[in-house]
Formats: structure tokens, C-alpha cells, sequence
């Protein structure tokens, strides 16, 4: 242990003990390339004499030197080094003196999918795979050893390259295996490799692998059209999407599931944006994860995710703080992320409904089964004694009585539950949007319950006004709408009524009154349109225009005029106003 405290007038040991260890100023450079013990004076002269002994003080800097050595010996070959900061951070931690070896893959596993070769290289042996850029095969590997050999890494690359091939016989095997029984087989081959998922249970509220993957067929023919997807092609492409779960392959390797299902996709034969649908129907995975760009594979995708959400809310195991076993918040993040990027203008919040309440149905069925192998119990225990088969009948009808009255009360749910999941997706919502830039206040502003299904629409709607409120006339606006808002609200208070009906713009006498009616009557057709093609920058636009005459009206008119038909016209004209403007946002959320 090395414990020191540095004053004026020097170093200081400073005596403490653990574990039996007193603490000194001593300490050891690099267990085989160091050069004994040494003395420290602080912690500049520790790490220039740990320098010396062969280790590298600073995780960071063994991380660049390994990458720099990494990345040149790949490119004197004309390679690349595929990038892994997770990979490159853990081989830094477990090396002080860094020295980088490249090794050649065997010839008889080149024609492994790259991805395996990567993942396991990765996992067993923490190897970097070297990539030819010209093919995309990964041809060779580097390793970091924590010595430098008197040899120049021969015996270490050796060495490396026994243990590799034995590795890679086994992935091998696993591939070519999992060839046999897809090659050439087109959709019947996938769904031959999928039989087994039929005995897998997914979740045991939820059912087995292969209802999920007929629970999330079904959802993708039912969204495609919102993506523009065939519903025919999306619903096949979920059909075999989760094929590789069945994968010898994939068994070893499970992260990778949908990887390995593109490569098996493509060896059968099926269409490309089938074979898509099966690689990146699991994305995102995260916050910097790529976006399914395939409609189909977005489809599907989307699909996977709505099954998630909806069968765990069926079942009422939500995330609560931050335990979220099932990786839930993920799934809405996805379905936000693919949303927006493909621009899905359609509700999806009845389609949800459909499959929340499908769950409910075939926990029910679940249920019911359960209660027929209990009647078989009850008949066989009657043959075997007589007296027991009242008491069981009577338990029976009891418990399919009860069984039923829950499957109702849980279809009678199903509204609140999916309001209750929209919330949860809001909430995602929300988070994302804030990522993106857009002020929380604006992003209130949109939150509208007529919007909450339809992500693309509240994302374009918060970025025009966010965009306008950014200008003059935006915030000119926001004064109006708030001054108008805060008279009408005070009369109305005052007289008992609202001002609601329409105005008369014959009864207007003064210009800027007139003026303001001219406008008003010009611009909400035009916002009209606007709102109705989803183009929300010119609805802002077109309001953008009310600025000068409503700062005209209120520098000109006085609204609780003494004639009693001219202040009451006037209150209408300011409550069509603020009507127009709350067309567009909830303008009280904003804030100074």
C-alpha cells in the first residue's frame, strides 16, 4: 500500500494498515519486465518510475496505444480494425504493458458469417477482429498480450491460434448444422428450424415462442399499411423473424439472436426485405442503436415491440423504479425511434387495444385448459373412490366460474390498462423529445390526448412551434394569446357565461377591429389547411401573420366598451381568437 502525504517540507508516510499491510513508499513496476522495488516521493515521480517499470499508470492512455498499434498494423495489410469501445476499455484493464499481435484465421473458417467470427473472438478470447474492407470478411485478429517476448510474440500467437481453432470448429459445426436444415428451403426450411420454439415458453402468463411469434404475425399485417409495408409480406417475414431461437447457433451465441436469422433467411432463399426483417427486427436496442430502415423489418419490428408491451401490461408486471427485467422501457423507446423515423401518421392506439385484449383471450384459454386437466384429475380420482366426485364437481364449476368472471372483469380492463400504457409511452415520449432538443414546455403544449398515439404528429408539432416561438412575432403572439385569454376569462367570470359564439364582424366600428377581423377570417382557413395536411410550420406561419393586427387592436380598442353589443362582439372576437390558437397547442403550458 502506498499512502503518502506531500507538504513544504516533503513526502510523508502516513501509517495506516489493512489487511495486515502497513503502508509505505514502495512499490513495483511490472511483475516480469520491471526492475525491483522503488521508492516514491509523490505521485509525478510514481508514475514516471512505473513508466520505466513497464506499466502504463493510466487506463485511457493503454487504451489509445492499443488502438494506435491496432489500427496501423491492420492498415500496413490494407485491414481495419472493427471498432469495440466496450471490448477495447476491458482489454485496457486487464494489460499494463500493452503489446499488440495480429494472427491469422484459419483458412477453413473464413467463410464463417462475420459476425460470428467477431462475437466469438469477442467473448472467449477478447480478440479484435481485423476486417478486409474490400469483401467485409474478418480475416484476422489481434490480441494484446501484457509482455513483450523475447520471440516477438510467436509462441503467444501460437498459442492463441490452437485455443482459436478449436473455438471456431465448434461454430463451425453449429453453422453448418443449422445450414442443413434451411438451405435452399425457402419459408418451409425457416419455419422446420422454428418447430421447436412450440415447446419454449416465452413467459409462463404469456405462452409459448411460437404463440408470440402468431400474436406478433398477426400485429404486423395489421400495421403495415401505416408504414407502407405489404401486410401478406410483413406477416411472413414475422413469421420466420424469430426462427433462429431454435438455432444451434444462436444457443451458443445468444446475442446473435436476428443476426443469425438474416444469414439463415438469405440461405433459404427468401426475399431480401424478409431476410431484413429477421437481422433488425430487435432494433434499436438502444439510445444509439440504428433504426430499422426496411418497412417491412420496421413492420415487423414494431410489431415485436407493441406484443411486448401489451402482453406484459396484460399480465400487470409494469417497470417499477428501476427494475425492468423485461427491458419494457426499451421497447418504448424503439417503438418511438421507429415511429418518427418512418413517419407514421396513423393511430396505432386501437390496434394495441386489439392486441391487449387478445392477450386477455388467450390467457383466458390458458386458464380454461388448465381447468379441463383438472376435471380429468377429478374424474380419475372418482373411479378410484366414489364419495370425492360431489366435492370435486362442486371445486370445479367453482373454479370455471371464477375463471370466466376474471376473463371479464380483465376484457373490461383492457381500456384503462391501454390508457395506462399510453401514459407509460408518453412518458418515453417525452424523454426522447427532450433528447432532440425541444423545450419541455412546448413539448406540454402538444401533449394533447388526441395526439398521444400519433408520435410523428406531436414530434412536427413541437418543432414548428418551438421554431415560432423562437421569432419576434412568436413570442408577440404568445403576449396576445395570453392577454385575450385573461380578458375573456375575467368577463366570463364576471357575467356567468362564455363568449363562445360566433362574431359579427358588421358590428365592428373601429379600423384596427375591422382589421382584426379581416385577418382572423383569412388566416383560420388557411391554418385549417394546414392542420388537416399535417403541416404544422405553415399552420405557425399562417398564425404568424395575426401578429400585427391583434397588437393593433389592443393599442387601439378599448374591449369593455359601454355599448353592451360592442363589448360582448369584441369578447367573441378575442375567444375566436384564443379558439383559433388552441387549434394548434395548449399555449398555457408555455412558459416566460
Amino acid at each position: 500500500i502506498l499512502c503518502l502525504l506531500t507538504t513544504d517540507a516533503g513526502a510523508e508516510i502516513v501509517p495506516v494498515e489493512a489487511g495486515g499491510i502497513t503502508a509505505s513508499n514502495v512499490s513495483e513496476g511490472h511483475r516480469f519486465l520491471g526492475h525491483g522495488p522503488f521508492e516514491v516521493a509523490g505521485f509525478e515521480d510514481y508514475a514516471a518510475k512505473l513508466q520505466a517499470g513497464h506499466v502504463i499508470l493510466d487506463p485511457a492512455e493503454r487504451a489509445d496505444r492499443i488502438w494506435h498499434e491496432a489500427t496501423q498494423a491492420a492498415f500496413a495489410l490494407g485491414l481495419e480494425v472493427v471498432e469495440d469501445k466496450g471490448l477495447l476499455a476491458e482489454v485496457a484493464g486487464l494489460v499494463e504493458w500493452p503489446v499488440v499481435l495480429m494472427g491469422e484465421i484459419g483458412a477453413d473458417f473464413l467463410g464463417l458469417p462475420p459476425e460470428v467470427l467477431q462475437t466469438s473472438m469477442k467473448e472467449h478470447q477478447k480478440f479484435f477482429s481485423v476486417r478486409n474492407p474490400a469483401t467485409g470478411r474478418i480475416e484476422r485478429f489481434i490480441t494484446v498480450a501484457n509482455i513483450a517476448a523475447p520471440d516477438g510474440g510467436a509462441t503467444i500467437l501460437g498459442g492463441n491460434q490452437r485455443v482459436l481453432a478449436a473455438r471456431l470448429s465448434d461454430a463451425k459445426f453449429f453453422w453448418e448444422n443449422d445450414l442443413r436444415k434451411v438451405a435452399g428451403q425457402g419459408a418451409e426450411g425457416m419455419a422446420a428450424m422454428a418447430a421447436p420454439l412450440a415447446n419454449v415458453v416465452f413467459h409462463e402468463k404469456l405462452g409459448t415462442q411460437a404463440e408470440r411469434i402468431d400474436r406478433i404475425a398477426s400485429l404486423a399485417r395489421e400495421i403495415a399499411p401505416a408504414l407502407g409495408a405489404d401486410p401478406d409480406l410483413a406477416e411472413q417475414a414475422a413469421r420466420v423473424a424469430k426462427a433462429d431461437l431454435a438455432s444451434e447457433m444462436v444457443y451458443e451465441f445468444p446475442e446473435l439472436q436476428g443476426v443469425m436469422g438474416g444469414h439463415y433467411a438469405r440461405a433459404a432463399g427468401l426475399p431480401e426485405p424478409m431476410a431484413a426483417a429477421c437481422e433488425a427486427h430487435y432494433r434499436p436496442l438502444g439510445p444509439t442503436d440504428d433504426v430499422p430502415t426496411d418497412p417491412i423489418a420496421a413492420t415487423v419490428a414494431l410489431a415485436d415491440k407493441m406484443d411486448m408491451l401489451t402482453g406484459f401490461w396484460a399480465i400487470d408486471e409494469k417497470p417499477t423504479g428501476s427494475k425492468d427485467p423485461f427491458a419494457l422501457r426499451r421497447a418504448a423507446l424503439g417503438m418511438i425511434r421507429i415511429v418518427i423515423a418512418h413517419n407514421v401518421r396513423r393511430p396505432l392506439f386501437e390496434i394495441g387495444i386489439r392486441a391487449f385484449n387478445r392477450h386477455i383471450d388467450e390467457i383466458a384459454q390458458r386458464d380454461r385448459q388448465l381447468l379441463l386437466s383438472e376435471a380429468d384429475l377429478a374424474k380419475a380420482l372418482a373411479e378410484v373412490e366414489g364419495d370425492i366426485v360431489e366435492a370435486a364437481s362442486a371445486l370445479l364449476a367453482e373454479r370455471v366460474a371464477e375463471a370466466e368472471e376474471a376473463a371479464q372483469a380483465a376484457t373490461g380492463r383492457s381500456l384503462v390498462a391501454m390508457l395506462s400504457l399510453a401514459e407509460f409511452v408518453d412518458d418515453r415520449l417525452k424523454v426522447q423529445m427532450r433528447d432532440r432538443g425541444l423545450r419541455h414546455d412546448v413539448i406540454d403544449a402538444v401533449a394533447g390526448r388526441a395526439q398521444r398515439d400519433v408520435v410523428a404528429v406531436r414530434v412536427a408539432k413541437a418543432e414548428a412551434m418551438q421554431t415560432l416561438l423562437g421569432t419576434e412575432d412568436g413570442a408577440n403572439l404568445l403576449a396576445a394569446y395570453r392577454r385575450a385569454s385573461n380578458i375573456v376569462a375575467a368577463e366570463a367570470k364576471k357575467d356567468g357565461r362564455a363568449f363562445d359564439e360566433a362574431p359579427d364582424a358588421a358590428k365592428a366600428v373601429e379600423p384596427a377591429e375591422q382589421g382584426l377581423f379581416a385577418t382572423l377570417a383569412e388566416v383560420e382557413p388557411r391554418v385549417a389547411t394546414a392542420l388537416d395536411a399535417e403541416d404544422f410550420a405553415g399552420a405557425m406561419t399562417a398564425m404568424a401573420a395575426l401578429r400585427s393586427p391583434v397588437d393593433a387592436f389592443f393599442d387601439d380598442v378599448t374591449v369593455n366598451a359601454d355599448d353592451a353589443a360592442l363589448r360582448e362582439n369584441r369578447l367573441r372576437l378575442l375567444n375566436a381568437l384564443r379558439a383559433l390558437m388552441r387549434r394548434v397547442a395548449v399555449w398555457e403550458a408555455i412558459q416566460d
